[in-house]
């Protein structure tokens, strides 16, 4: 760093030597300078300060000396302002006259003493903590699941759609339509789910809601007994479990979903069932290359993207005139990560310039 008295001797020296027949360029260099460094300091006819943010600057002449500084605290401290912030405290002390500095001022001095602290009885801001990152590499390592409402044969009157997920192929691994929300019902829905896929015992991650009854005591009983790990989102978060919500919206954006209502219980579990089925082994979905869920949670999705890869280059070969680049990325997707960590910016390091 160059203080700028340094850099208004400089240029006053590199003048002089101008003057006195000297090439810029040359007494630049014996000052260790760019000609480049010089323009920028002598910009519209005066010698620019440093504003670099790590520059060394003068003291500001309207600081506090530290007699002040110790006076604002001793003031703080007087037992009837030592519990009184500085927004009470200039206040009162102007109207007895007296001055000392602004309340920034005392906000400012109180900090740097360490003695600006929460008071009271409120409990102190909380910073949130992240939601739980989970990341799945093959079937059956982290599930999601929720309940949705399906409307009745009259207004006000609901079933409800339990769902289970599988992260990493999308699959419905577990549905059912109940006439009401309990853990008891998730529990059995979760059983059925472990014992379908064969997966007892495997390490196993769920992730939910924070709804009553996805935290009641059977549910947890029953996912201590399986051998799965309970995993939930934030408290009133909406998006710490969008795979689930994602699902919902394409059951519910069907074509032939009855929005008037479901005439009986019997009718939705129907319904559901014929969705699951077209949702697992006819939708192409397209986070997964538009191979099926249960292509995927088959493991038969790299044969299927590469018969596809060889069909593009097969016609980029046919016809490379119709092509401009490469051709469309068949390559299959790997793990899925469920909120995952967000990382920094690049970048974000200061860049400190040498000149």
């Amino acid at each position: 760093m160059i203080s700028t008295p340094s850099r208004r001797q400089a240029v006053e020296l590199i003048q002089e030597a101008v003057q006195s027949g000297a090439r810029r360029a040359k007494a630049c260099a014996a000052l260790n300078l760019s000609e480049r460094t010089d323009q920028r300091w002598r910009q519209d006819g005066e010698v620019k300060a440093d504003g670099r943010p790590l520059a060394e600057r003068p003291e500001p002449s309207n600081k506090l000396s530290a007699e002040e500084r110790a006076r604002v605290l001793e003031v703080c401290h007087a037992p009837e302002f030592a519990s009184l912030p500085p927004s009470q405290i200039v206040p009162r002390l102007a109207d007895q006259g007296v001055y000392l500095g602004s309340e920034s001022s005392f906000y400012r001095i109180l900090r740097e003493a360490d003695e600006q602290h929460h008071r009271g009885r409120a409990r102190t801001p909380r910073h949130p903590t992240p939601p739980p990152s989970r990341c799945a590499r093959g079937p059956c390592e982290v599930w999601s699941w929720d309940i949705t409402w399906l409307p009745g044969p009259v207004r006000g009157l609901f079933f409800y759609l339990y769902l289970i997920l599988d992260l990493y192929s999308r699959k419905v691994v577990g549905f059912e339509v109940y006439e009401r929300e309990s853990a008891e019902y998730g529990a059995t829905v979760v059983r059925r789910a472990v014992l379908a896929e064969g997966c007892v015992g495997k390490p196993l991650v769920l992730h939910a809601d924070n709804g009553s009854p996805q935290k009641g005591s059977t549910l947890r009983a029953t996912l201590e007994a399986l051998g799965i790990e309970p995993s939930y989102s934030r408290p009133r978060v909406s998006d710490d479990n969008p795979y689930s919500e994602a699902l919902f919206r394409t059951c519910k954006y069907r074509p032939g979903y009855p929005h008037a209502g479901f005439e009986s219980l019997e009718a939705a579990r129907d319904w559901v069932l014929a969705f699951v089925r077209w949702y697992n082994d006819e939708h192409r979905h397209s986070s997964l290359r538009y191979v099926t869920p249960a292509e995927r949670h088959a493991g038969n999705d790299r044969t299927i993207l590469a018969a596809r890869d060889q069909v593009y280059r097969a016609a980029k070969e046919r016809h490379p005139e119709r092509w401009t680049g490469a051709t469309r990325n068949w390559e299959p997707i790997g793990a899925v990560w469920l909120n995952p960590v967000k990382e920094p910016p690049s970048g974000t390091d200061l860049l400190l310039k040498t000149t």
